[in-house]
């Protein structure tokens, strides 16, 4: 994060609960673990290695949370970013039904930790519903048994049964999982924290790591004021870990998101908004979004590759708010900013040990905040019990995620996919309006001998059909996404 975003998250910041300022580390220290970054990883290392006996240090650049991990969208969910096709292909059947089930506990150890320490400001709220904006019932189907097939707790919602959640003509059909959840990310992140330090973890903030030194039993951390020394390290600092180790750092997409929340609306959101649970209408960064506060909305999209100012995109954002709501009228925002997250390449989390006492967790962007308490534990585990079910993300090795070329090519994938989306949106909303006048006409005309007329080629098929197949192969030809950009050489 730049400086000028440290206190950009405006809302989260504006309903923080109290928390302490901690010092920094003027003195060297000795610990049985040291983790780099105070994020939602990081902290869950902390307080699952100091849970059980063991001596903790936790180093922070700047302040708890600052980054990626206080300033998301606050979305808690089953499944990762890989499609669940492209898992079975790579892993197997098996082997994506025992990552999936690590997914249903990290949910699990969220919702758990906030009843168990109390935490306050958290708010969660269940339920995500994944919308489709084209008719694709069918497809919605087959993913659910497919889902149902690995163990989800998942179900098919109707276009109707959306529709009357959300009254939005560009809605169909869904995918709902009523075991998510959604949450303050923020206050969670505290409430970590200040549990991790009952159990006695350390935690020392404006402490950045300037060096490591992972040889020997006993590693070496420098930061500006003094040394520390641990038999583990684990590298929980995101996309930060470029300065630290830019060849770790190499193996992640910084990609930005950005997110607003909209000024006090009243009662007339919950009435054109009706489901309380987390929504995502898109496979990609737009559009995701829930009430907050209660009578607020909170919006996000509009990738970039790189960190353009929110400013840049705040129109946008209102914009899209408007074309899917415009019952709402005229929204005004009370905070915008944005967030910055790493994403490997293989689309799945990092999280292992990568040399002999030297552990990562980290990759964690657009999965749900369920894989960074997934990720932590089953780091935690490895460390203090030797327990060696992280070996399950082997297959998902580090891999160079191509440089500045590749957040090209990130950000050319993006831009190209949008247009071909939006036509296959707007041809399913012209078929739903065609389907719906020819009914109209067949009432009409009910009980005439002779049907309505229609216009057909000699194969018999309607001329908008075969327009409609001609343009999306155009467009598609026109925007195939380049080849993945090459693995980091040796």
């Amino acid at each position: 994060m730049s400086e000028g975003e440290s206190t950009a998250a405006g809302w989260y910041e504006a309903t923080r609960v109290a928390s302490p300022e901690r010092p920094r580390l003027n003195f060297d220290l000795d610990v049985d673990v040291c983790v780099i970054g105070a994020g939602l990883a990081g902290l869950t290392v902390a307080r699952e290695v100091a849970r059980r006996g063991w001596s903790v240090a936790v180093l922070e650049a700047k302040r708890v949370a600052n980054a990626a991990s206080g300033r998301n969208t606050g979305f808690v969910l089953p499944g990762f970013q890989e499609t669940i096709d492209s898992m079975v292909e790579r892993i197997g059947l098996d082997h994506t039904k025992q990552l999936w089930a690590l997914l249903e506990q990290g949910l699990d150890y969220v919702r758990r930790t906030i009843a168990d320490t109390g935490m306050p400001g958290v708010d969660p709220v269940p339920g995500w519903l994944h919308i489709s904006q084209t008719d694709n019932g069918g497809e919605i189907r087959s993913e659910v048994e497919r889902l149902r097939w690995i163990g989800a707790n998942v179900e098919a919602w109707s276009t109707e049964r959306v529709r009357e959640a959300l009254p939005n003509k560009r809605y169909f059909g869904a995918l709902h999982f009523p075991g998510a959840i959604h949450i303050h990310p923020l206050n969670y992140a505290l409430g970590l924290a200040a549990d991790a330090e009952k159990f006695g973890a350390r935690i020392f903030e404006d402490t950045p790591a300037i060096a490591v030194d992972p040889a020997g039993i006993r590693k070496r951390i420098d930061t500006p004021g003094a040394r520390v020394r641990a038999g583990h390290v684990v590298l929980a600092c995101n996309i930060q870990l470029g300065d630290l180790m830019p060849r770790l750092g190499a193996t992640l997409l910084p990609i930005t998101t950005f997110v607003l929340v909209t000024e006090p609306i009243g009662p007339l959101l919950q009435e054109v908004v009706r489901y309380r649970g987390a929504v995502s209408d898109t496979n990609r960064a737009d559009n995701h979004y829930r009430i907050v506060g209660g009578d607020r909305l909170q919006w996000s999209g509009r990738m970039r590759a790189w960190q353009a100012d929110p400013r840049w995109v705040r129109r946008g954002l209102v914009a899209d708010i408007r074309r899917n709501f415009p019952d709402l009228g005229k929204v005004e925002v009370a905070h915008l900013w944005r967030g910055t997250l790493g994403r490997a390449i293989h689309r799945m989390p990092q999280i292992g040990e990568i040399e002999r006492g030297l552990w990562v967790a980290s990759g964690f962007g657009g999965h749900g905040l369920n894989t960074t308490a997934m990720g932590g534990e089953l780091i935690a585990r490895g460390i203090v019990e030797a327990d060696p079910t992280w070996r399950m993300f082997a297959p998902y090795e580090l891999v160079w995620a191509g440089g500045m070329l590749g957040r090209v090519l990130a950000q050319g994938i993006y831009w190209g996919t949008r247009p071909i989306e939006r036509i296959e949106q707007g041809l399913s909303r012209y078929r739903e309006r065609s389907r719906t006048r020819k009914q109209v006409r067949l009432a009409a005309r009910n009980g005439h001998d002779r049907p309505p007329a229609e216009t057909t080629l000699p194969s018999g098929e309607p001329p908008e059909g075969i327009l409609e197949r001609r343009l999306l192969r155009a467009l598609r030809r026109k925007s195939e996404p380049p080849a993945a950009p090459p693995a980091a050489p040796e």
